[in-house]
């Protein structure tokens, strides 16, 4: 017998009893993202590996170590996205999308990276992004934050905690990386495997360190805020001011960083203590500088991403979502033209009902073991319509969730009868 193939490590399928939950999720995250009058962008998920190796940074970990990249038939290097900014910016870029205009755009889909799979962390997983161009000012990055945590209610989950933090200029983080790698560089015997080989490409990702062991020598490290010019402090002011108008807590976290060679000024983590490890389940921030390094007129940019398995599990943890997309009502049919009849009720009531889940028994056999199917199926009611019912014009209504008898309804009164049941 042959070996049977299963998913590649890391990547998994989503069920169909998930697969109601991701598009509940989906579903809020596009109406609270139309709110804000962000609209959809679509890019490929193939691009040319040199994109990422300008934008992301080629000592970054994902571009040395995570990204699935290969030779096409044409010589071309080729790479899975690994996130969606890159692609989002390349896009504008090529389709004049930011030539004198204000854009606000957002994604969705499957992202690549080639790690450790563990819970919360896949080498397939999903994101939701946005993405907002050519806005200098605190405003929009206000904004941003906003309508992240409009995402919270929409999904009706508790609201993780908000982190923010300022890189600086470019410029100014110059300046501070000097520092900050002496003084590392003072303790090296104090640095793990990871830290140690960070310490020379990027340093600032040790001050975002895990490791308990590492958690003094980082608390006592150079403080970037020390270093922001006049402009930097005012930016960061401002954003720190409209969230305390707008009564939204936060915490100032001088060690969060981000992980992408991009980013500047502010940057952002919605963090929850309900998912162990892996808690951070949206973060974002400012990249200036990007559209230009990749070619483009410089102009300003700040977005988020969110990661769509994290969220998932998130709304489950919490109880949310559960029994969506169940069927309201199963539609059990004796042979012959009671099943003719019964497809063609169906089809009526689906007309009449657009939002009526309505299952419509296939493949016969006995009422006994339909009812048997109608019950696996969670609907709340069996409909029952055999020689008898189609001959009266009625259909037989059990209920298959609560203890009450089963009555029979006319044929015109069934869209009354499901409108009275609030379905």
């Amino acid at each position: 017998m042959p070996k049977n193939i299963q998913a590649i490590r890391g990547m998994h399928d989503v069920l169909p009893d998930e697969s109601p939950l991701w598009q509940f999720l989906e579903a809020r995250v596009k109406d609270v993202l139309g709110q804000y009058g962000y609209r959809e962008i679509r890019t490929p998920m193939l691009e040319m590996t040199e994109l990422f190796r300008r934008s992301i940074g080629e000592v970054t970990d994902i571009v040395e170590k995570e990204m699935y990249t290969f030779q096409d038939r044409n010589g071309d290097s080729l790479t899975l996205r690994p996130e969606g900014t890159a692609g989002c910016v390349r896009a504008g870029i090529e389709n004049g999308l930011f030539h004198n205009q204000v854009q606000r755009l957002w994604y969705q889909g499957g992202m690549f990276r080639h790690e450790r799979p563990q819970k919360g962390r896949y080498r397939q997983f999903h994101q939701i992004g946005a993405e907002a161009y050519g806005l200098a000012g605190p405003d929009i990055d206000l904004e941003i934050i906003l309508v992240t945590r409009r995402f919270w209610q929409a999904l009706g989950l508790d609201e993780p905690e908000l982190q923010i933090n300022t890189l600086g200029t470019v410029e100014e983080r110059g300046v501070y990386r000097e520092q900050l790698v002496a003084y590392l560089s003072a303790h090296r015997d104090q640095l793990d495997e990871e830290s140690l080989r960070r310490l020379g490409s990027n340093p600032l990702r040790i001050l975002d360190s895990k490791s308990p062991a590492m958690k003094p020598l980082i608390d006592a490290a150079p403080s970037l805020m020390e270093h922001l010019g006049e402009a930097s402090r005012q930016h960061f002011d401002a954003i720190r001011q409209g969230l305390d108008t707008i009564g939204l807590s936060y915490r100032v976290n001088p060690r969060l960083v981000r992980g992408l060679d991009y980013y500047s000024r502010t940057v952002f983590e919605w963090v929850t203590t309900r998912l162990g490890a892996q808690g951070t389940v949206c973060a974002g921030g400012r990249y200036d500088g990007l559209v230009g390094q990749l070619g483009g007129r410089p102009i300003p940019a700040i977005g988020f991403a969110m990661g769509v398995e994290r969220l998932v599990a998130l709304l489950q943890e919490q109880g949310i979502g559960q029994g969506l997309n169940v069927p309201h009502a199963y539609l059990v049919l004796a042979a012959g033209e009671p099943q003719n009849q019964g497809m063609l009720l169906a089809e009526r009531l689906r007309d009449e009902l657009p939002s009526l889940r309505l299952i419509s028994h296939c493949g016969g056999g006995s009422f006994k073991s339909q009812f048997k199917k109608a019950d696996r199926s969670g609907a709340s009611y069996a409909l029952v319509l055999g020689e008898d019912e189609l001959n009266r014009r009625v259909v037989g209504i059990k209920p298959l969730r609560q203890a009450a008898e089963q009555r029979e309804v006319a044929f015109d009164g069934l869209r009354e009868f499901f409108l009275s049941e609030a379905f």
